[in-house]
């Protein structure tokens, strides 16, 4: 049997089941290390997988004879059989061939073997990791509508609203036909609107927003989120409280780009804040603080560790910081308050940059998410960071916030009485996804063979001379008719890379957080003759860029790299957006020793030997810059990779000291 009803207690307010959290020991840790890293998750696997296949394949085939009425009652009989028998494999098999039928007939889709595969992978609490273009928004119809038809709510986990929207509207009506409700959650929307879409059977929802709902859950319920306490509230004296609740429990999810959601994003704990008043003399220190860092000097009174994102103040720098802030006000008295200030202006200076991590729209700061390229709305950084870079841009100065609650990704997702998931790119992180979540992940093959072309990677020593390589690049491939995906880092250089494009008379359009609004039309756009598209990672994960008829016999979509991410999974990722399905495409990375990764990574030796060796485009000065761009990027996931450990080590020992007072957040 896959799963019993029984381990998923009926959805509602007051139950809200969820699993309790799993304090890790020396024992658990070295189980983990020795045993489940080395493991596949059961002998055969594979080979049952292949063989449900088959079984789905045979059962789809008998239903193709039946009407839409007929298919209906074959879908209502078998919720019934889920709820008396529970969900075996010949029960999740039946659940499979009538989905795939609904597809077929409603969409015109009809599940590939490789796609049952990977949907009896996600039913399994497990992760598929599936090539990008394999159409895995269908593939999650299998597992998402069998553990909805038994009766279990689901939340299907994206990365962004713009894919939550889409992928919900999409499904919809495969849903709808099987008697499935279907809802969405998006940023903007009302906590009456979010109520009524947690309450159907599937909800496609970002993991930021779903994430906050469940704090805000856990403020509403303060020290009373004992289920039984709250029962016997509900009793005595109605439900107020209960109807002002969001989720009905954390049962199924299955989390779209998991190793985006729950390995790269999981470096930052989510923090609900309340706003407390900026007084007066506190607008002033933050003035005070950004004067008093620029008169600093680098070197001399601190020091930079870029990789670690810290400032570190030496003895004299402290000393003079001392003299500076003589007579400034009582603010500046405390030792402790004013080194702390004085860091974080010299982090809002040198580590925070417009159109990189922020941008400035309406006079306001708005930060961008460094994984999906997108404005964060109405977030902001904590501890009077946001008001010091506020300054520094001359903006007013907005209300501090406080922490009301919060939770880090790595313990939230460990609640769900059952998790699974699908990606592109898992297998570089595997071991971290078994040692934190249990999550076992397995490759499914492609259905067609790959024809993605790869080229060989080019180095240049300037940033100037990288840009004039892709623009030349561009421009060829322009004239040929094949359109071009140009990836950047940041919004910065997607409009530095706009100004070379505009100088050669190529015409472009840039997909950034500024053109957020138009993403939908210019992803339509992308794979037409002689589209030149420039876009951040916005169209990175879970972009699906269809190309013509005509596109598709110049070879197809061609798609530049213009600076490695801090793991090699994300560019993985951009080089998926071309030849999908089979489809024709083509890869390659265009670089500069300049590059932001060299100077974050710290490639020392291997950068030093490659920008002072005098001959560019040999042999040796690509081996030299190669190895330089990859030392840095090993080592950002190194450290990344010890920044989630710490967060999650921190999360558990703040879990352990608010446990005594009956919270946990």
């Amino acid at each position: 049997m896959l799963f019993n009803r029984t381990e998923f207690p009926p959805a509602s307010h007051i139950l809200r089941p969820e699993k309790a959290d799993r304090r890790t020991n020396a024992l658990d840790r070295i189980y983990k290390n020795l045993v489940i890293s080395f493991s596949s998750p059961f002998k055969g696997y594979r080979r049952r997988l292949k063989r449900f296949a088959g079984e789905v394949e045979q059962l789809s085939s008998n239903l193709e004879g039946l009407t839409e009425t007929e298919l209906g009652t074959k879908a209502d009989e078998l919720r019934a059989i889920f709820r008396r028998e529970g969900m075996t494999e010949k029960n999740a098999s039946h659940a499979f061939a009538i989905i795939r039928e609904f597809s077929s007939r409603i969409k015109g889709l009809k599940h590939f073997d490789t796609q049952i595969a990977g949907g009896k992978v996600m039913l399994d609490g497990m992760i598929a990791e599936m090539e990008t273009g394999e159409g895995k928004t269908l593939t999650a119809t299998l597992a998402a509508g069998t553990v909805a038809l038994a009766g279990i709510p689901v939340h299907v986990i994206t990365v962004n609203d713009y894919l939550t929207q889409r992928d919900a509207e999409w499904t919809s009506s495969i849903y709808s036909a099987m008697g499935l409700t279907t809802g969405f959650i998006i940023h903007g929307m009302t906590p009456e609107e979010r109520r009524r879409a947690y309450e159907k059977d599937i909800v496609y929802c970002t993991n930021k927003e779903i994430v906050f709902d469940y704090l805000k859950d856990w403020l509403i319920l303060e020290d009373r989120g004992n289920k039984l306490k709250l029962h016997a509230e509900y009793l005595y004296n109605g439900s107020e409280r209960i109807e002002r609740l969001l989720l009905r429990g954390l049962h199924f999810a299955i989390v779209d780009e998991a190793d985006s959601v729950l390995i790269d994003e999981a470096r930052t704990p989510l923090i609900i804040s309340g706003q407390s008043e900026t007084l007066h003399d506190e607008h002033k220190f933050f003035h005070q603080a950004i004067d008093l860092a620029g008169k600093l000097t680098e070197g001399r009174d601190y020091s930079i560790n870029i990789p670690g994102h810290e400032i570190r103040l030496t003895p004299g720098g402290e000393e003079m910081i001392v003299r500076l802030s003589a007579g400034l006000g009582p603010l500046w008295t405390g030792k402790v308050r004013r080194a702390e200030i004085v860091r974080l202006a010299l982090s809002a200076i040198h580590f925070f940059k417009p159109d990189e991590q922020y941008m400035v729209r309406d006079g306001k700061v708005q930060i961008i998410d460094e994984f999906t390229g997108r404005v964060m709305a109405d977030r902001s950084y904590e501890k009077g960071l946001h008001q010091l870079i506020e300054v520094k841009e001359g903006c007013e100065i907005s209300k501090q916030t406080k922490v009301l609650a919060r939770i880090s990704y790595q313990r939230f997702f460990r609640r769900y009485i059952k998790l699974s998931g699908m990606t592109g790119t898992a297998r570089e992180v595997k071991n971290e996804l078994i040692k934190v979540y249990g999550l076992n992940v397995i490759t499914v093959p492609t259905y067609k063979p790959n024809s993605r072309k790869l080229f060989s990677d080019r180095v240049f020593y300037k940033e100037e001379e990288k840009w004039e390589a892709v623009s030349e690049r561009v421009y060829a491939m322009h004239k040929e008719g094949r359109p071009v995906l140009i990836g950047t880092h940041s919004v910065a250089a997607s409009e530095k890379a706009g100004k070379y494009f505009a100088a050669k008379g190529l015409p472009f359009r840039i997909l950034n957080a500024k053109q957020d609004r138009e993403e939908a039309d210019i992803i339509a756009q992308a794979g037409n003759e002689y589209s030149i598209t420039i876009a951040t990672n916005m169209a990175g994960r879970g972009v699906d860029i269809k190309l013509s008829e005509k596109v598709s016999k110049l070879n197809g979509l061609h798609v530049i790299l213009t600076e490695r991410h801090e793991a090699g999974r994300i560019d993985r990722q951009l080089a998926g957006r071309c030849a999908r399905m089979g489809d024709p495409g083509s890869f390659e990375a265009m670089l500069s020793l300049d590059d932001t990764l060299l100077e974050k990574g710290r490639a020392g030796l291997w950068k030093w030997m490659a920008v002072n060796y005098p001959f560019e485009k040999t042999l040796l000065f690509c081996f030299l810059s190669k190895k330089a761009i990859l030392y840095a990027q090993k080592r950002m996931e190194h450290i990344h990779s010890d920044m989630r450990k710490n967060l999650l080590k921190e999360d558990e020992r703040r879990g352990n000291m608010l446990s005594f007072s009956g919270r946990s957040e």
